[in-house]
This record gives structure tokens, sequence and C-alpha cells, in this order.
């Protein structure tokens, strides 16, 4: 019976791209941050 557990043989299974997930996560909330806030600012003069 074969180990699963053992960390050897799965080493580079899933990559991870440590900076490009970060950079992607701060440009995907500050793109989304930038959409509220046009809306609120366009409500805003909509309401006045």
């Amino acid at each position: 019976m074969e180990n699963v557990r053992d960390p050897r043989e799965h080493y580079n299974e899933e990559p991870r791209h440590d900076f490009s997930d970060v950079a992607m996560g701060f440009a995907g909330m500050a793109g989304f941050m930038t959409v509220i806030f046009a809306v609120a600012v366009i409500i805003k003069f909509v309401i006045s």
C-alpha cells in the first residue's frame, strides 16, 4: 500500500504564485472600491 501522505511525491502539485496572487487581489479590490466610489458619487449628484 503506497503512502499517499508522503510529501516527497507531492512537492509541486499546486504551484503557488504569491506575488501575483497578492497583486491581483490588490488590483481587484482597488477596482471594486473605485466602482463603489463612482456609484456613490453618481447617486449623490442625482439626489442633490
